[in-house]
């Protein structure tokens, strides 16, 4: 019994001394003020390092490395010291008593020394961790999903078991930010249901996260851009949080923060200011340091004012030959982004870029092609050497996506020619392309037909039999989709004369068989698709007025202006006329004063179209404080985007002030129509020459029609005359016409004075016709059905007093036209009425 109780007290005291002698090492490891004195430390203590302190070890060491710039971190000078292999010899030896955390949290680590994934300790950890983690508490098992996701394991079994084991816990897990981490981790290969499961659990989880956590909220916006989805409550919160956090974030994290918006399609105004402040603080700190400087004007160039914009000009522009091949390229984005039209900057970055051009890969080929043709650039030596360098990977490329994006590139060069490999190599993967890639390959194709004027005719032929093989594997996708995700996914890679020509009816006919899928999360993008197809699908339209009303209550406020796109464009008034509008609108009230004010000029114009004016809406559009709002927006926009969104608001002001006088707002256009229409109109096309001669001869000369008037609310008019009430008509002044070409704007108080100059009684007694040539944009493509803008303006020229006669290009082309006799009749039934000779 002695005995026993002998060894009992030797191991207490064993066990004393080594817990003495272990803290004080760990504490002295957190005293240390530098690496140097940590690699003192465990040269000194290597034989008797334990498991605690082996963590505890890099935990320090990781911590210094956090303290530091981006710029004076030492990785590679701490990854390559002797002690750190010792640390990491050491380390090897005590993974089995090592508690999970710390096993993990090492793993982590020295993945961020940038130690190789094939390094024995960095496989020996990972099948430690694997061992484990069925056990693995959810916040150790997001930093493990983190190491495997650097490694580039997204489609790994180890990977799916994580998945597995998140979807299982999924209803228990409470902790938002590893919640987030596992999220993005597993985001290449969860199903659908599970996507939305995880979404609606981050939306439950998401009042938890503090305000200042915007790296929650940063992987929130990553996982919905992996799983490409926008869903608008989870983007709201998430934006709340990061705006109200700029003060706090780096250039780095603004700079991935706007390209994550721009990814969602996400557009958040009151972010961009925020940032636009923060970004301009910044310019002083980085102007000396190329890297710096290169992500500030690329982040901050396309938000940036006219003076700032001239600023980073300049400053790029000093240090332009100091840029490596990525960060010349990086600016060349921006200026395209930018509209840059500093000549001197796009030469000086051309002539960087061209000693790099070697180096790119065929993606950064395609987007050097693309920004300089944007921004203007002309330069023989330099496209010539492109092209030998696109042609040649083209030569040698087998992947599909690869090929797409070489004949992309190829067909946006200057005068690009025709080219066998480009042809041959696309005929060789035609059967593996998805959508979008055969979508890619006809926009190319088409850009082949319209720009190469040397095209010969075999040539010719060959590239519409190979339009033909498009055609044929497009449709041949399209049948093999047996549900509504899997149709969409082809569907939304469909675009401009390939949808229009090849697949419209076959679109809209598959859409129908699964009208029943319909739902609240997906109405927007069907809807959104329709609008794009000019196709009138009542069926489908009825259906999405039905969603809409049943579920209005699931639906974000920002996809009704996709909702409503398609009955404006199209000019359909569903059977639930009332319940459709008074839903979408009801939806709105609650968001108004947050919605992006584009979107909300847009959506009024949408409603204006159709005839609906809710007043609310319209009152706080044509606000003071709206307006200027909507002014600041319109200062960083792309030039192109921001004349339409002018021109939408007029719109809506013309609309407003002639169908809805009640409301009393102001007409404050003028100046801006003024500036817009003072140019001539462009060139007659063959049937509204035809007409305006044929005019003249109805009615007694050129000097009774106007071409191309203009209404007091800046109408374009094709055609107008003036009949007395005998219905005579009436001159007016004279007119010096060239042929072909339309007689320039005529304004209204041109009329008032040729009005004038007529007798007192014919003065009250005329009759205004507007004639107006309605071509094949005017209508739906699969019925002679107006479309909404034409009936718009039919609506207005008669409230102006206007008779309005629309000849559409159908009725012209016909058979029963086919003589001028014929067409005349015609034209005199209709301004004169029946029986005037």
């Amino acid at each position: 019994m002695f005995r026993l109780r002998g060894i009992s007290l030797l191991s207490w005291r064993a066990f004393q001394l080594r817990h003495f002698s272990c803290e004080p090492l760990v504490i002295q490891m957190q005293n240390c003020t530098d690496e140097e004195q940590i690699f003192g430390l465990i040269e000194r203590n290597t034989a008797t390092l334990s498991e605690h302190q082996v963590g505890c070890a890099f935990d320090v060491l990781w911590q210094f490395q956090k303290q530091k710039t981006n710029l004076g971190r030492n990785v590679e000078c701490v990854r390559n010291h002797p002690q750190f292999l010792t640390l990491c010899n050491v380390t090897a030896n005590h993974l089995e008593t090592m508690s999970d955390h710390t096993l993990v949290n090492v793993l982590y680590i020295i993945r961020q020394f940038a130690v190789e994934s094939h390094h024995p300790l960095v496989e020996a950890l990972v099948t430690e961790a694997w061992k484990r983690l069925e056990r693995f508490d959810t916040n150790v098992l997001s930093i493990f999903s983190t190491c495997l996701a650097d490694q580039h394991l997204y489609f790994s079994p180890l990977m799916g078991k994580i998945a597995d084991i998140v979807n299982r816990n999924l209803e228990t897990i409470q902790d938002m930010r590893a919640l987030s981490v596992l999220m993005v981790s597993i985001s290449s290969l969860i199903s659908r249901c599970f996507q939305e499961r995880l979404v609606n659990k981050a939306e439950l989880l998401f009042d938890t996260v503090d305000s200042s956590k915007v790296n929650t909220a940063r992987r929130i916006l990553l996982f919905l851009r992996n799983i490409k989805c926008s869903y608008y409550p989870l983007l709201e919160r998430c934006n709340k949080v990061l705006t109200s956090s700029v003060s706090h974030l780096d250039l780095e994290s603004i700079s991935k923060i706007l390209s994550l918006y721009q990814s969602l399609q996400f557009h958040s105004f009151e972010f961009i200011e925020v940032s636009r402040r923060r970004l301009m603080e910044m310019i002083p700190g980085s102007s000396g340091y190329p890297e710096s400087f290169v992500r500030l004007f690329a982040t901050l160039g396309p938000v940036a004012g006219p003076e700032i914009k001239k600023q980073l000009e300049s400053t790029i522009l000093l240090m332009s030959e100091e840029l490596t091949s990525q960060q010349v390229l990086t600016v060349l984005g921006a200026m395209e982004d930018m509209e840059s039209r500093n000549a001197h900057l796009i030469k000086k970055t051309a002539s960087v870029l061209y000693k790099y051009l070697d180096n790119y890969k065929s993606i950064e080929l395609l987007k050097v092609t693309q920004a300089l043709s944007c921004l203007h650039f002309q330069n023989k030596e330099f496209f010539v050497k492109l092209r030998e360098l696109i042609l040649s990977r083209l030569e040698a490329s087998i992947t599909p996506s690869e090929i797409c994006i070489l004949v992309s590139a190829l067909s946006m060069l200057p005068f690009p020619h025709f080219n066998e490999t480009a042809i041959s190599r696309i005929e060789a993967v035609l059967p593996q392309c998805d959508s979008k890639e055969l979508s890619d390959f006809v926009s190319s194709l088409m850009r082949w037909i319209q720009n190469d004027h040397k095209c010969l005719a075999n040539t010719t032929r060959k590239q519409l039999n190979l339009l033909q093989k498009l055609d044929h594997w497009g449709h041949h996708r399209l049948q093999q989709s047996n549900s509504l995700d899997l149709l969409w996914e082809e569907l939304k890679s469909l675009k401009g004369e390939w949808l229009h020509e090849s697949f419209v009816e076959e679109s809209v006919a598959a859409l129908q068989r699964f009208a029943d899928e319909i739902d609240c999360t997906n109405v927007a993008k069907i809807a959104s698709f329709l609008s794009k197809t000019n196709y009138l699908s009542t069926l489908l339209l009825d259906r999405i007025a039905s969603v809409v009303v049943q579920q209005i209550e699931k639906i974000h406020p920002f996809s009704i202006l996709a909702i409503t796109l398609p009955f404006s464009v199209l000019n359909y008034d569903p059977p639930q006329r009332d319940e459709f509008f008074g839903a979408c609108v009801q939806c709105l009230n609650s968001y108004v004063g947050t919605l992006d004010p584009i979107t909300l000029v847009f959506l009024g114009f949408s409603l204006a179209t159709l005839e609906y004016f809710p007043e609310d809406l319209l009152k706080k559009i044509f606000n003071i404080q709206f307006l200027a709002r909507l002014d600041s927006q319109l200062a960083i926009l792309p030039s192109t985007l921001s004349a339409r969104v002018q021109f939408r608001l007029m719109e809506l002001n013309r609309a407003v002030c002639l169908e809805c006088p009640e409301f009393q707002i102001p007409w404050f256009h003028d100046r801006f129509c003024r500036g817009h229409y003072n140019k001539d109109i462009d060139v007659m096309n063959g049937a509204q020459q035809q007409i305006y001669k044929m005019l003249a001869e109805v009615l007694g000369g050129l000097r009774c029609v106007k071409a191309s008037g203009l209404s007091t609310y800046y109408h374009t008019v094709d055609f107008e005359c003036i009949l007395d009430k005998r219905k005579k008509p009436l001159p007016y002044r004279s007119q010096s016409i060239t042929p072909g070409k339309s007689p320039g704007i005529y304004w209204e108080s041109d009329t008032s004075r040729v009005e004038s100059s007529l007798p007192p009684e014919s003065e009250r007694c005329v009759l205004r016709i507007a004639l107006e040539f309605l071509d094949v944009r005017a209508f739906c493509s699969n019925i002679p059905h107006l479309k909404g803008k034409s009936a718009m303006k039919k609506r207005h020229l008669e409230i102006l007093g206007y008779r309005v006669i629309q000849v559409p290009y159908f009725e012209w082309n016909s058979m029963a036209l086919s003589t001028k006799d014929a067409r005349m009749d015609y034209l005199r039934e209709h301004i004169f009425g029946a029986g005037k000779s």
